[in-house]
């Protein structure tokens, strides 16, 4: 059984992790908004970038014919995967790197683009060649999507990687973070299927190639900024979650462990009283 003084010892502990985790929590909490606010503002730009491309695509028709659409034979598959750099979010990075990892299936020959700290850590084993490693924070999201977006599609344009998958966070709500699978590469239209041809009809200057040449690498580079907000914006909402459960967690223990303590120290009273009570019959006797 504890002492008294273990017990004080251990309140006391508690009580400094506690301030942490409240610190932690309100910084989380401040945190949060302005990511999820930037975030929202970039989801309709995301939205109309997707819609141009896929009214492109419809335009071209057959004779689409861009480095970075051409689909081939996929012989060197690889991962870009977004995680946090700092842990105490829970599950956060977890769960994303088990998504990574459903994905390859144990194969070896996948290779990895890492973003953010804490993937390449729980990933330092995997025999797995790395191409590109890169923290979640530390620079503008915008220069560091556009780093990442031009050493994928060098590897692409290559014929280092046949295709590139995504696997990133996607902020539903503040109790809901989901790990998101978005095929970055070849980049394939969405919603481009069969048009009307008498309505959403453009021109091109000077064609529809030199505007797929020039939209392309912008929607790559945005597909990969909207991913690190959204990532960004998961891991504080995450870490909130997190640190509210270990203040509260820490609360508890705090009672319970106050409570044995007032009770070790009535019962080390008790004792005491009795130790006297019974040293004084023995003198009367």
């Amino acid at each position: 059984m504890a002492t008294l003084r273990q017990l004080r010892d251990r309140v006391r502990s508690l009580k400094n992790t506690q301030q942490i985790t409240r610190a932690m929590k309100m910084v989380a909490g401040a945190k949060i908004r302005r990511a999820e606010l930037e975030m929202r503002a970039a989801r309709p730009y995301a939205a109309a970038i997707g819609e141009m491309l896929a009214q492109l695509s419809a335009s071209a028709g057959a004779g689409l014919n861009h480095p970075l659409m051409q689909a081939r034979e996929v012989r060197a598959r690889a991962l870009v995967l977004m995680t946090a750099d700092k842990g105490l979010a829970g599950a956060f990075n977890s769960n994303l790197v088990r998504a990574a990892l459903n994905q390859i299936r144990g194969d070896a020959a996948v290779a990895f683009y890492l973003v953010g700290t804490k993937g390449r850590v729980q990933l330092r084993r995997l025999p797995n060649p790395v191409r590109g490693a890169w923290p979640l924070s530390g620079e503008p999201f915008k220069d560091r999507a556009r780093e990442i977006a031009a050493k994928l599609s060098a590897d692409f344009t290559n014929g280092d990687v046949d295709a590139v998958t995504l696997v990133s966070s996607r902020f539903v709500s503040t109790l809901v973070q989901r790990p998101t699978l978005t095929s970055l590469l070849p980049i394939a239209p969405q919603g481009g299927g069969a048009r009307d041809p008498s309505k959403n009809s453009f021109e091109f200057e000077p064609d529809v190639a030199a505007v797929l040449a020039a939209l392309l690498p912008k929607y790559l580079e945005f597909t990969i900024f909207q991913a690190l907000l959204e990532t960004q914006a998961s891991e504080f909402a995450a870490r909130l979650i997190a640190m509210t459960n270990a203040t509260d967690n820490a609360g508890k223990l705090i009672d319970e462990i106050t409570l044995q303590m007032n009770k070790t120290r009535q019962a080390s009273i008790t004792k005491e009283i009795l130790e006297i009570v019974g040293g004084a019959e023995a003198l009367k006797g």
